[in-house]
């Protein structure tokens, strides 16, 4: 007990010791110092925010697709559905995709993995399991590129009728 005690009152002494004396910092005028500071520097070093002068590159790829979005209609419980979406680059130099993530798991893109010249086309696959699932679903598949800007997102619907293996309702 006595050698616990000492251990603590040791480490509380050596705590103390290694404070030093900060009374700039302490207090309404260390407080005030740095709100101050803050408030003349208001600018955020953010990668998520452009800034309002930066002009986009004017040869970088664009993208353009013929259809953004894609409606299967109805199909049936279980249905493996796909649709190709096509895309030209309207750009100044070759586009080259990245990657391409759908919304759920259900859903799986399958794109151009070449660069895509300028004035060429390229094609992004997007099969769609409904296994599961029912009703209207929308998902959608985000493409990443070296285009301004880098994400495009394209998006397919469907409505899954429903399931007609427990018969008809009965009224």
């Amino acid at each position: 007990m006595k050698r616990t005690f000492l251990f603590l009152l040791a480490g509380t002494l050596l705590t103390s010791a290694c404070n030093t004396d900060k009374t700039t910092e302490v207090g309404a005028e260390g407080m005030n110092a740095a709100a101050t500071e803050a408030a003349a520097n208001p600018t955020v070093d953010n990668p998520n925010v452009t800034n309002e002068t930066e002009v986009p590159n004017p040869n970088a790829p664009v993208m353009t697709f013929a259809e953004s979005d894609h409606d299967f209609g109805d199909i049936q419980p279980g249905a493996v559905v796909k649709h190709t979406f096509t895309f030209t680059n309207s750009g100044k130099t070759p586009l080259l995709i990245g990657n391409a993530t759908a919304s759920c798991g259900c859903t799986t893109p399958n794109w151009t993995k070449e660069p895509i010249a300028p004035g060429a086309t390229g094609t992004i696959d997007v099969q769609f399991d409904s296994q599961g699932k029912s009703g209207m679903q929308n998902k959608q598949i985000s493409v990443q590129a070296n285009t301004t800007p880098s994400t495009t997102v394209i998006a397919i619907k469907a409505n899954i009728l429903p399931d007609g293996a427990q018969g008809p309702v009965r009224q």
